[in-house]
């Protein structure tokens, strides 16, 4: 009850079901960044980081701890969906959190695509006679239905997924670590560091490749409204979830790092093919362990992890939605099955014809990565100083180390990874964000200034949704 007298203190209804506990929290945070993620990744982060890749994913979790304190702090302000396009445009003004829920679009409406595409490529690599398309239309289709059937419906399968993950990683562990034990590979702490290539710069910007496995944490903010038990749950789940993946990733990593087959050759050429950690997994349990780790991800992107981002998406579309900043038809909840459905719907829409075009350019998924990881960096700071003026300036907050220094660090840590980032990244990014500021400029023009409501006590106490 008092979660909906928080939700109405600001002009909303409570109308999205909440039936979500701790463990469904960290369930979807698990799923949605993948506990294998660094599986399809590995060669480009192998390559980028000198061979240090468990360095780049060990100061990616640094990196985004800090940004997870301040999601936990905001969380507490404004317990709504959202994401940062509520704490930015509550926390420091509606204009700005316009933009940053146009900059966080860039993450969440293109990350369902880019993960429908990895799997059915790699789907298509493992069953040749089936063509990408019809992966992609398989994967969408499976996923929408099970999104439009109810949060309950999308937790319960979530979890299942998750546990035949963590499965197939186990697998890989155990046989990795005795495959070493046996003398194959060779044992190394170079993943962690490599005088012979290490600068800061060099891992920044293996990092701003490697922070595509740690998204999706920040998606359990999206969940505000679904949450059984408060909102303190939410920031408790992203931190649990950040680290538990984090020791997934770098332990999967740098066993990977000291199996690669030809090392000098993936350094000096990349992974053009994508093969690497099957390579690598070839090496400690043969054929059939690289088949197990290339299905089990390629499942494992196109249908949970693929499910939870659409889940986190869909939401993102209804906040902004009932603000009257998108299409008011987005705001439509279904009686029934209490879900945003018609944002539901044109996600998985969207997510095909993203799909489809970007299959058939052979940089397609590199730019929606390079893209993604842009708009989600971008996205944490301005979160980091939304705490910042929220807290410490507009209420006036004693507690500095929380208000202050942790989100000041967190922005440092992020701005550098920004600035290293590719630049083809930067480049596309800051035109999407300038795309951002014509939209608004319009929006002004024709007088639809963005507001939030209950920011004031003179606007009014709430509005009227359309439910279906």
């Amino acid at each position: 009850m008092q979660l909906q007298e928080e939700l109405a203190r600001y002009g909303y209804r409570q109308e999205l079901a909440r039936r979500l506990r701790f463990r469904d929290l960290v369930a979807y945070g698990l799923v949605y960044m993948v506990p294998i993620a660094p599986m399809a990744i590995f060669g480009s982060v192998y390559a980028g980081s000198g061979g240090m890749v468990a360095l780049a994913y060990a100061v990616g979790v640094v990196a985004l701890v800090f940004t997870a304190f301040s999601y936990a702090q905001m969380v507490k302000a404004f317990p709504m969906s959202g994401s940062v396009y509520n704490y930015a445009g509550r926390g420091i003004s509606a204009p700005v959190g316009f933009l940053a829920g146009w900059v966080i679009l860039l993450d969440y409406v293109l990350v369902p695509g880019l993960l429908y595409l990895v799997a059915s490529v790699a789907m298509h690599a493992t069953v040749p006679a089936v063509p990408v398309w019809l992966w992609l239309l398989g994967f969408v289709g499976a996923n929408t239905v099970v999104n439009s059937v109810g949060i309950r419906m999308t937790a319960m399968v979530t979890r299942v997924m998750l546990l035949g993950e963590l499965i197939v990683l186990a697998v890989f562990l155990a046989v990795a670590g005795w495959a070493l034990a046996s003398g194959r590979g060779r044992f190394s702490w170079d993943a962690f560091y490599n005088p012979d290539t290490f600068t800061w710069s060099l891992v920044a910007g293996a990092v701003s490749i490697a922070v595509l496995s740690f998204l999706g944490f920040d998606g359990i903010s999206m969940l505000a409204e679904e949450t059984r038990d408060g909102t303190r749950q939410i920031g408790r789940a992203m931190a649990a979830v950040l680290v538990l993946a984090g020791v997934l990733f770098i332990a999967q990593t740098w066993l990977a790092a000291m199996l690669v087959p030809r090392p000098d050759t993936l350094l000096a050429d990349g992974d053009v093919n994508g093969t690497a950690f099957y390579d690598a997994a070839a090496v400690a349990g043969g054929s059939g362990l690289a088949t197990v780790c290339a299905v089990a991800t390629a499942i494992a992107w196109g249908l949970p992890n693929s499910m939870v981002a659409q889940v986190a998406t869909s939401r993102l579309l209804y906040a902004m939605a009932r603000d009257r900043q998108l299409p008011t038809f987005l705001a439509k909840v279904s009686v029934r099955r209490s879900v945003p459905i018609n944002a539901t719907l044109l996600t998985g829409a969207v997510s095909l014809a993203l799909g489809l075009y970007m299959a058939t350019r052979a940089d397609g998924i590199a730019l929606l990565s390079s893209l993604i990881n842009f708009g989600a960096m971008v996205a944490f700071l301005v979160l980091h100083v939304s705490v910042v003026v929220h807290h410490l300036i507009r209420r006036r907050s004693g507690n500095w180390w929380a208000h202050l220094l942790m989100p000041a660090v967190g922005f440092a840590v992020l701005a550098w990874v920004v600035v290293n980032a590719n630049i083809a990244a930067q480049r596309l990014g800051l035109a999407w964000l300038a795309l951002g500021v014509l939209v608004l400029a319009g929006l002004y023009a024709t007088g639809r200034r963005p507001a939030l409501s209950g920011l004031t006590e003179a606007q009014p106490s709430g509005r009227s949704l359309e439910r279906v």
